[in-house]
């Protein structure tokens, strides 16, 4: 028979060993009550409000994503300080914004290899950015991401005959986003007796410095990018139904930093999951229908979709998993809403963001390999 003691110790490890998986969800799930700001979330909304209810009122509501991104992205972009500062730096963000969209929705309907090998260049290209500045890589990331938004929501345009999509009025959408942020800021320092303002995501670096582009930081960037080529290769190489959710799920999981931690990675995976899974159930809600019903389904959804965001902008510092769950769901009702519904497809839909979100836990593990090589050759043993 076994003595006590041995029996208290192996009860001991049981009771730890049950309890890391509960640990770890409360880290990932814990809370910051103070990082919450739903003043910015309102104001996102009131602002949001005014190109849906225009694209409402012209019939062209395949416009709206890019608006709501162009002026979302601009808000995260300012850099504060004054007027002029801020304006300047904002126009030049959406003016490469513009470019980015161009580009996304001009190859959008071409073959998958021009998309793939597109993705790539703007990913490895948004890695790079560190070495102009933590703020620049930042931006850059922003910009990564809309990109593989538009071609994921440009490939799905183009597969419904039924909607027409140009490429010149979705980059007049993006600017015109960003344009209204603008003028917002312009109202707001006028308001203000045109005295200089912090940036209005205090939380965001603001550092310009250059940094040494290192070996360790270069190669985790084409790693990244070999990553995004490769969820575009097998979502449009092989045809895959809603196979765009696979790029979008990866980008959203996957680390922007190869110093990343490990909590922050596990909250972007958590998130884009959950993400995916309210955003299929919610699109399920038009299944079968037609006329007005479908129509007046669709607008709610988009209705739903803003407010997700607008929850998204409100618990950006709350927790980062919700945070990323909200902006998720949101864009990807936005990105799918075209496409037909039914319990078919949001069984693809889940599926393909879990081999998205595969990719991303693939890149983590190799950036913790890569982090631990750095690790001993920085600090060799004595």
């Amino acid at each position: 028979m076994k003595s006590g003691h041995e029996q208290r110790n192996r009860t001991r490890h049981t009771v730890r060993a049950r309890g890391k998986p509960k640990n770890w969800l409360s880290k990932v799930f814990r809370l910051n009550r103070a990082g919450v700001n739903w003043p910015r979330a309102v104001l996102f909304l009131d602002v949001a409000l005014v190109p849906m209810v225009v694209f409402w009122a012209i019939g062209h509501e395949q416009y709206l994503l890019s608006a709501l991104f162009g002026l979302m992205f601009a808000a995260l972009a300012d850099p504060g300080g004054g007027y002029g500062h801020r304006a300047s730096h904002i126009a030049l963000f959406a003016l490469t914004g513009a470019g980015v969209t161009a580009l996304g929705f001009a190859i959008g309907g071409e073959a998958w290899g021009w998309l793939t090998l597109a993705a790539f260049g703007v990913t490895l290209a948004a890695g790079l950015a560190v070495a102009f500045g933590v703020r620049r890589f930042v931006n850059a990331l922003l910009l990564n991401i809309w990109f593989i938004v538009t071609l994921g929501l440009s490939y799905g345009l183009h597969q419904d005959a039924r909607i027409t999509d140009h490429t010149w009025a979705q980059v007049l959408a993006w600017s015109g986003g960003a344009a209204l942020w603008i003028v917002l800021t312009f109202a707001e320092w006028l308001i203000r007796g045109r005295r200089d303002l912090l940036q209005p995501f205090t939380e965001l670096p603001g550092d310009t410095s250059r940094k040494k582009l290192t070996g360790p930081v270069a190669v985790f960037a084409v790693i990244r990018a070999l990553v995004i080529a490769g969820a575009f290769a097998l979502a449009f190489g092989l045809d895959l139904s809603h196979g765009y959710w696979i790029p979008i799920a990866a980008i959203v999981a996957m680390k922007p930093s190869l110093e990343q931690a490990t909590l922050v990675s596990l909250q972007r995976l958590s998130g884009a999951l959950i993400g995916a899974l309210a955003a299929a159930l919610l699109l399920l809600l038009p299944a079968g229908e037609t006329g007005i019903r479908l129509f007046a389904m669709e607008r709610g959804l988009e209705v739903v979709a803003l407010i997700l965001l607008m929850h998204g902008i409100g618990i950006r510092f709350l927790n980062y998993a919700l945070y990323c769950a909200a902006i998720a769901a949101g864009v990807l009702i936005l990105t799918d809403l075209p496409q037909p519904t039914d319990y078919a497809a949001e069984g693809y839909r889940v599926l393909r963001t879990l081999c998205g979100a595969g990719m991303g836990v693939l890149v983590m593990l190799l950036a913790g390999l890569l982090s631990q090589h750095t690790a001993r050759t920085a600090n060799p043993p004595a």
